[in-house]
């Protein structure tokens, strides 16, 4: 393809950037109005305390529907939620073809099967070191180190220059169950010269060194399920495929069988065995099987690392699992750290463990986890390898993305941008960034509903949360005379007993004197009866509680 000057390469973040999650990105190639459009990943994070009910947010794909006849098509760099949880939800709109490793492709469909999901995507299979072509675009997929089999680097290649997309990586020499990152392929993207824009994994750039292998969190769990005196329990991601593979391996050097306990779990082992990544591995056993075991031949690997109420160790924590329980000397790892907005919740669980007797051992007490992400030596290096002349910090929060970009420039990288979700920056040709160029925003997944944040009802939820909420229905009829009621509903309100005058005491007197206050005349216009029944209940509530709640009026003419 012939270089044409007019043609422009340039990168959207639509979402991820400036936070951790539900990572979703664009790749334009052409002129203003006739570019097409790749995008990368389509992820989901999980809502934070101040968003009650939600189960899932996403980025609003406005942009890209604006532009649904220039999308030529998605491209998935691993299966963790917060770069393909998205797809199902998203993605079947656009009726355009998804990109994907077997294992991810495998990982989509056991999701699409374990959530009832109706709506499916078309999926074509990726393989590593094999470019394909997307309309002007090649795209490569590159084997990096992660924490779950088969994660990509993606090399864009367009006629006036190209991009590396790292999705998330590390430089782990001896992974478990998985090929290390192809430094070799890097090196010689750098060699072959032309511009090249690296948009780049930013988690760990605040941390110095280089992370710390899979090899040997593996070494260090075999020696604690090694001289464990009773049961081991641990609980890690159910993505991590190379750790639940270490940890068979330790439990059968042991004398130990492994019991699974945890849907999620039982999903992508079998994916794994299924695409031949478990060989050599002994059977899992069923959670059933754990009581017949004796105490010092068991390994339990169950879910719920971030502290999901529903997942095993929560379960088995506040005693109310059907078939597993622990006792006083047992001993339970968490092999795993808690995502930000988790750490609650997860201390909450090794709480009620501690409090029984059993043994808690975590990311702080000893190497039991180590990260999927690179940390400042890492990027140096591939920085070194690359020789990029743009770097873009991405997938990190405001602090990681000022210190890889920081980093970025102490190493001489010409051009530094500082992207946010909905800007657009031009890579190539004369880098440039255009801040808030293009809509972005949230899609809350609320049950079975995808809606706004304005759709989604949330602010009236905290409302409630924290007001709670009183009722108050009568009826009045043509003469003002109140013909039924008052009756009263009072939800999430304290109700102290040893108080001279309850708080629904309080309410029915205010309502009778605000009665009392209005002529009959007055009463029937019911728009002004239910305003000051309003005021008055949430004023005297308000004195009495130093709270203002929510207040409903029902004024029924009859």
């Amino acid at each position: 393809m012939a270089k044409d000057a007019q043609n422009e390469l340039v990168f959207v973040p639509l979402g991820g950037v400036g936070e951790i999650g539900m990572n979703m990105a664009a790749y334009g190639y052409g002129t203003g109005r006739h570019r097409k459009w790749i995008v990368v990943d389509c992820g989901v994070t999980f809502a934070r305390p101040h968003q009650p009910g939600i189960e899932l947010i996403m980025a609003d794909p406005a942009f890209l529907e604006e532009n649904a006849d220039d999308v030529l098509g998605l491209i998935l760099t691993h299966s963790h939620e917060d770069h393909y949880g998205a797809v199902l939800d998203l993605w079947p709109a656009f009726d355009k073809p998804v990109f994907a490793t077997a294992f991810t492709a495998a990982m989509l469909a056991a999701k699409r099967a374990s959530d009832d999901i109706v709506d499916n995507v078309a999926v074509t299979q990726m393989r590593v070191g094999r470019p394909f072509e997307l309309g002007p675009f090649a795209i490569e997929a590159i084997n990096v180190a992660h924490s779950i089999p088969e994660s990509c680097a993606l090399l864009i290649s367009t006629p006036v220059g190209r991009a590396l997309h790292t999705g998330d990586w590390k430089l782990d020499p001896r992974p478990i169950a998985a090929a290390p990152t192809d430094v070799a392929r890097f090196e010689a993207i750098g060699r072959a010269g032309g511009p090249l824009a690296l948009i780049c994994d930013s988690t760990n750039a605040l941390k110095d060194g280089e992370s710390p292998s899979e090899d040997q969190v593996a070494a260090n769990l075999a020696a604690m399920i090694a001289d464990a005196p009773h049961r081991v329990a641990l609980t890690t991601f159910a993505s991590n495929v190379g750790r639940v593979i270490s940890i068979a391996r330790a439990a059968e050097k042991a004398g130990r069988q492994v019991v699974l306990s945890g849907r999620a779990l039982h999903r992508i082992t079998g994916i794994a065995s299924e695409l031949g990544m478990m060989e050599g591995i002994p059977p899992f056993l069923d959670q059933d099987a754990f009581s017949k075991l004796p105490r010092d031949k068991v390994v339990l690997l169950c879910t719920g690392s971030q502290g999901e109420p529903r997942a095993a160790i929560a379960r088995i924590a506040r005693e109310e699992h059907p078939a597993i329980d622990l006792n006083a000397g047992d001993r339970v790892i968490f092999s795993s750290w808690a995502i930000p907005g988790n750490e609650r919740e997860v201390i909450d669980i090794q709480n009620l463990l501690i409090d029984r007797g059993i043994e808690v051992i975590t990311q702080r007490d000893a190497l039991v986890h180590t990260t999927g992400h690179p940390r400042r030596e890492e990027l140096k290096r591939l920085y070194d390898w690359l020789k990029p002349q743009v770097l873009v910090p991405v997938h990190g929060e405001a602090a990681h993305l000022e210190a890889h970009a920081q980093l970025g420039r102490q190493h001489g990288i010409q051009h530094v941008v500082h992207a946010r979700n909905g800007d657009m920056v031009r890579l190539f040709p004369d880098p440039m960034h255009f801040p808030g160029e293009v809509r972005v925003g949230e899609l809350y997944l609320d049950g079975n509903v995808l809606c706004t944040p304005e759709e989604s009802g949330v602010k009236g939820r905290r409302r409630l949360s924290f007001g709670g909420h009183i009722v108050v229905s009568l009826c009045v009829d043509g003469r003002g005379q109140i013909v039924s009621g008052p009756e009263l509903a009072i939800e999430g309100l304290p109700d102290v007993e040893d108080e001279e005058e309850s708080l629904g005491q309080l309410i029915r007197k205010t309502v009778a004197g605000t009665l009392r206050s209005i002529p009959p005349k007055r009463r029937t216009d019911t728009d002004l009866l239910s305003t000051a029944l309003q005021r008055a209940v949430r004023g005297e509530v308000s004195a009495y509680w130093g709270k203002k709640p929510n207040v409903t009026i029902f004024v029924h003419g009859v």
